[in-house]
């Protein structure tokens, strides 16, 4: 099917999305893609499109039991947007590349805060002005709170080695008020924590990436949305082609 191949390359979906647009099984849109000789989405650099090599990954292949047994908590550090979309709108020719990198230090970053719970794949995300012990606090008590939302207690969360999880007081003393352990990943292994990795590359792909913005403002705007349509209605993979919210239970 061309428009399934035309839909793969333009917006780099997964294989249960176009199972879903196109009306067909998730094994024949993969059959259709591997005859086409289609990289896979994690083979492909997420703002170009190109072939890259892969990323490191571990050979643990792991999913909890039940919703709320582990937390996956990282921060995706993106550059803000400059008013009339930058360099995405007019070309990466426009502008030289010192002009760029000046600007883009001058604008500053934003920080993407993600938690991403193992079993379920349900996700929250926070745009947060850095990533300091008690913004991190904050945001796993943001957290918390959403997935509670949903029937989910947290009691585990998972995080690399930086200084704003291990060190701060903040961040411990409210894993301590939800009465989650605190799961690190081995040091220099930030693959490690697989599924939020995985989250922030579909987070860039279709949110952060999807198209050009003209402000940065536009970009926030556009997260609260792609969050619901990523929770209740895009298919997953990891769910037997079902959204994240099909594996959490009211009595989870």
């Amino acid at each position: 099917m061309s428009q399934l191949l035309a839909a793969r390359q333009a917006e780099r979906i997964g294989r249960d999305e176009l199972a879903l647009r196109f009306e067909v099984s998730a094994s024949t849109a993969s059959r259709i893609i591997a005859r086409a000789g289609l990289p896979r989405l994690h083979e492909l650099d997420p703002v170009t499109g190109i072939r890259i090599r892969a990323s490191r990954t571990t050979q643990l292949r792991y999913e909890h039991d039940n919703p709320g047994d582990l937390i996956h908590v990282d921060v995706k550090k993106l550059g803000r947007i400059p008013d009339g979309g930058g360099w995405r709108i007019d070309g990466p020719t426009v502008i030289d590349h010192d002009r760029r990198r000046d600007r883009a230090r001058k604008l500053g970053f934003d920080f993407v805060h993600v938690a991403v719970d193992d079993h379920s794949r349900l996700a929250f995300a926070q745009i947060l002005p850095d990533e300091k012990g008690t913004t991190c606090a904050a945001f796993l008590t943001a957290a918390a709170a959403f997935l509670a939302q949903h029937g989910v207690a947290i009691r585990g969360v998972m995080t690399d080695n930086a200084k704003n999880y291990v060190i701060s007081h903040a961040f411990q003393d409210t894993l301590k008020l939800l009465g989650a352990r605190h799961v690190r990943t081995r040091p220099h292994c930030p693959w490690q924590n697989g599924k939020a990795e995985r989250f922030n590359r579909t987070l860039q792909e279709n949110w952060a990436y999807r198209h050009p913005f003209l402000t940065n403002q536009a970009r926030h705007d556009a997260l609260a949305p792609w969050l619901e349509h990523y929770n209740y209605a895009r298919a997953h993979t990891a769910c037997g082609g079902q959204p994240p919210i099909s594996r959490v239970s009211p009595t989870s």
